[in-house]
């Protein structure tokens, strides 16, 4: 009797581990894409939840089945917030494949043939960010990130409102700031393109130079996004890392 009520035990802190895994993994990058089949996030989650359960994060369990659905519904809260900070990583990458895509010619190329209406630079960046951060063991260091937040966010209990604030707006503004300085090379290509067409206009002004300019900023983009890409990808994935490693500070 006694070993039926230690699993039963054992069970129910399994469950309530994945209640907040499973809610993060629903906004987490690469885990909550929505062409992720929702059989694939489960499974996802909960192969992320038993290395928590054995690595001792196991939620006090004694007397918690009067309180269970107030416990699940505080962690599935927590679980989302945890999931939405490592998600505006991502959205700063996006932010950056949309602010080139504007700043050149490429904005409304194949924008809307995917499942985010991003920009075809967005969509090349977004899944060559997921696929690097997939091969530098993203699933360990999620581990690892979530198993740091049982420690500051217990079992049970909500984020403080005020490390909630000052936490999330950190992170809102790093973010942002990240998703411009790896635009940064499109927008400066940008500039001296402009200046380039202005110069050329008062030079010439009977010359058609937007005729003329339109195929040059599409190979300039291009020939820039080839040289960067590599550099934004890296760059992000190790913000992306550096952040799981230490979540706690307000920037990335």
């Amino acid at each position: 009797m006694t070993d039926f009520l230690v699993i039963g035990d054992s069970l129910t802190g399994l469950f309530i581990v994945f209640a907040r895994v499973g809610a993060a993994a629903m906004l987490l990058p690469a885990f909550g894409e929505r062409f992720v089949p929702a059989r694939v996030r489960l499974a996802g989650a909960f192969c992320l939840s038993i290395p928590l359960f054995w690595l001792g994060v196991d939620p006090v369990v004694s007397h918690v089945d009067a309180r269970l659905i107030p416990v699940l519904l505080t962690e599935v809260t927590t679980g989302i917030i945890l999931g939405v900070a490592v998600r505006l990583l991502l959205i700063g990458l996006q932010a950056a494949g949309s602010i080139a895509a504007q700043a050149t010619s490429l904005a409304q190329v194949f924008g809307g043939q995917a499942v985010e209406p991003l920009p075809a630079i967005g969509h090349l960046l977004t899944f060559g960010g997921l696929a690097l951060i997939m091969a530098t063991g993203y699933p360990v260091w999620l581990i690892g990130y979530l198993g740091e937040f049982y420690q500051i966010v217990p079992v049970g209990q909500l984020f403080s409102a005020s490390i909630l604030r000052d936490w999330g707006t950190g992170l809102v503004s790093s973010v942002f700031q990240l998703g411009f300085t790896l635009a940064a090379p499109f927008l400066i290509a940008s500039v001296i393109y402009n200046l380039t067409i202005g110069f050329i206009n008062k030079a010439m002004p009977q010359l058609m130079v937007a005729f003329v300019g339109a195929p040059f900023i599409t190979f300039l983009s291009l020939v820039v996004l080839l040289l960067v890409a590599p550099t934004i990808l890296t760059a992000w994935s190790e913000a992306v890392l550096q952040f799981l490693a230490s979540p706690t500070r307000a920037g990335v």
